[in-house]
């Protein structure tokens, strides 16, 4: 799904907390692993700039939309540690 077709889905429901914040996140995950590029941060700019994603008004497209900023950040490299000497 597009984030267009999955952003127009959540603003039509009625959903506020928690159900809200379920429906986004099953909408986030929705994009995100059938999304063109497999959701990387680069799809998250993208989706951002598109007119629904900017016009969001519910409380689940509100969050889907805070989904897709956090998504846009890319996760740091863990340190790696020197290897100890067996004995």
């Amino acid at each position: 799904m597009t984030v267009s077709h999955i952003l127009n889905g959540l603003e039509s429901v009625d959903l506020t907390g928690a159900d809200a914040a379920q429906a986004a996140r099953m909408g986030f995950l929705e994009w995100a692993f059938c999304a063109r590029g497999g959701g990387t941060p680069e799809a998250a700019r993208a989706a951002l700039t598109s007119p629904e994603a900017l016009s969001a008004r519910s409380d689940a497209a509100l969050v889907f939309v805070d989904y897709l900023r956090n998504a846009t950040r890319c996760m740091s490299q863990p340190v790696r540690r020197r290897s100890r000497p067996v004995h």
